[in-house]
Order: structure tokens, then C-alpha cells, then sequence
């Protein structure tokens, strides 16, 4: 019988190309990784893999095995929350989510399950987007809280389904004093400031650089920072201009000798999204509060 953990590692690898990838996505050595795939190709009984170069890569059946590895993962997966849940919403539910819409949108919803649901427990990963849909995708989280930008468009992996939760638009913050502050900012004019973004390789990094892209120049990007607290004090400090989600003057405020104005020249928005694998009562109890 086939391993339903290798079954996912195979899946994983299939999603990831490298050993090493999905060591990393699941947290463990390249070589854990390794011995397990060998151990599922011993079990199936015919060639899944085969060298490429220094690289190793799926055979057809290894592709064909992955078809229906997911079939098989998707049904376990919905058996056991099946009966973790029943028909009443009850036990943990694990929900990554990203910080700013964990304060405005979960806690709340955390709140108000007490009164409502009290057999459901929430338990809080936080998570930005990509890491939380891949922690869904590899079963450690129910639900994912994630977000896309208008300038990068993301469709839903394979197996999961998305319900929409609300769009706001992206929003510049300046210093009070600075000559741009009016009631509407063309980003072209701030082609010679020093900007701050979030990391290298995050989405937010990648959507500053298509929107300054759109306006004619590449930003200087001097400082990286993924709290938006922070980003706030920094662009106070004149330590350089930002992009921010409208969300952050709700959740985090806007320091004083900060202000917030909306781009004139480029539409940019942030969706936010629950992401899901299973709608179990338990789940669809939870999202009902998120989308109130």
C-alpha cells in the first residue's frame, strides 16, 4: 500500500522541481526528503523518477502517480475533518494568516465564535500569503488568509478554492512636508526618492517594482521592512517614500508627521482572499465570520 506522506512528498516535489524545495517548503533535510520519494518508488513499483543532467525529474508515471496521489490526499483530508467536525462546529481550526487582516479581519471573528461556536477553537498562524497557501496545500493550516495586488495576478493553486473578502486600494505614504503631499500623487515625481519595500523576493517588493515600472523608472529601493509599523516610522524618520495597503491606517495608524494619499496615475489594490482545501463545518463557520 502506498504511503499517504510520500504520496504528499511526491506531490510537493511535483509542485517544486527540487528535493531541496521541498525541504524547505516542509521543513526537513534534503536527504529525509530523498529516502522517502526512494522508498514510494520501491512501493509503486516502477520508475518515478529519472536524471535530467544533475537534476532529477518525474517520469510519466511518476506524473500519472501524482494525478491521483492529489485524489487520494483530497479525500483523506476531507475524511478526517469530516469526523474531527461532524456536524457541529467544533474542535481546532488552523488559520494562517498575514498580520493586518489578523487584526482587523480574524480577532474579531475569534471573538465572536466564542459567544457563537463555543466547541470551535482558532489557532493563529501568521503567515504572508505564499507561505500560508503552501502550509494549506501541505495540510498544516484549514484555512489561509492571503492576499493578491492588481499588478500581479495569482490564480488559485490546484486544490484550492478561494473566497473573496474585500479589495482596497494601495496608498503613498510621505512625510508630512514633502512637496508631493497634495490630494493625489503622480509616482513619476518621486522617481528620485529613496524608497522603502518590503523584502527581496516578497510580492510586495515585486508590486513596487511593476508600478514604479508603469510610471517610467525603476525605484531606489535603500531600505526593505515587512512590518508596516515600522515602514511608517521610517518614512516619519525621512528615511525615504512607501507604498502602503489602505488597511494599515485602520490596524497599525498613521504616525503623526505622516500622511497617506492615493496614487492619481496608477489604479493599485490589494484583494484579500480565504483560501481553503475542505469545507468542513467547522471551516465555513469560521469564514461566515470573517465575511462579516
Amino acid at each position: 500500500m502506498l504511503d499517504p506522506v510520500r504520496l504528499r512528498l511526491l506531490c510537493e516535489f511535483a509542485e517544486h522541481g527540487t528535493m531541496t524545495a521541498v525541504a524547505e517548503v516542509l521543513g526537513l533535510t534534503s536527504s529525509a526528503v530523498s529516502q522517502h520519494l526512494a522508498v514510494l518508488e520501491r512501493e509503486a513499483g516502477v520508475p518515478l523518477f529519472e536524471r535530467a543532467g544533475r537534476r532529477v525529474r518525474l517520469t510519466a508515471e511518476g506524473w500519472r502517480l501524482v494525478g491521483h496521489a492529489r485524489v487520494v490526499l483530497d479525500a483523506l483530508d476531507a475524511a478526517e475533518e469530516d469526523l474531527r467536525s461532524a456536524a457541529t462546529p467544533r474542535g481546532p481550526v488552523r488559520v494562517a494568516c498575514f498580520a493586518t487582516a489578523a487584526v482587523a479581519r480574524l480577532l474579531p471573528a475569534i471573538a465572536t465564535a466564542r459567544a457563537r461556536h463555543p466547541e470551535l477553537r482558532v489557532i493563529v498562524h501568521e503567515l504572508e500569503p505564499r507561505e500560508a497557501v503552501e502550509a494549506l496545500r501541505a495540510g498544516r493550516c484549514d484555512l489561509a488568509v492571503a492576499f493578491t495586488y492588481s499588478l500581479i495576478p495569482e490564480e488559485a493553486p490546484p486544490g484550492v478554492s478561494r473566497r473573496f473578502l474585500g479589495v482596497e486600494p494601495m496608498l503613498m505614504a510621505l512625510p508630512a512636508g514633502h512637496q508631493a503631499a497634495g490630494s493625489g500623487v503622480d509616482l513619476g515625481v518621486l522617481r528620485e526618492e529613496p524608497w522603502i519595500a518590503g523584502s527581496e523576493g516578497t510580492s510586495d517588493h515585486e508590486m513596487l517594482d511593476r508600478a514604479c515600472a508603469l510610471a517610467g523608472f525603476r525605484p531606489n529601493v535603500v531600505h526593505t521592512a515587512d512590518d508596516y509599523a515600522l515602514v511608517l516610522r521610517m518614512v516619519r524618520e525621512g528615511l525615504g517614500v512607501a507604498l502602503v495597503p489602505e488597511l494599515v491606517a485602520t490596524v497599525v495608524g498613521v504616525p503623526a508627521g505622516v500622511v497617506l494619499r492615493p496614487i492619481s496615475t496608477i489604479e493599485i489594490t490589494r484583494t484579500t482572499y480565504a483560501c481553503l482545501r475542505t469545507a468542513t463545518p467547522a471551516v465555513n463557520a469560521l469564514l461566515d465570520l470573517l465575511l462579516e
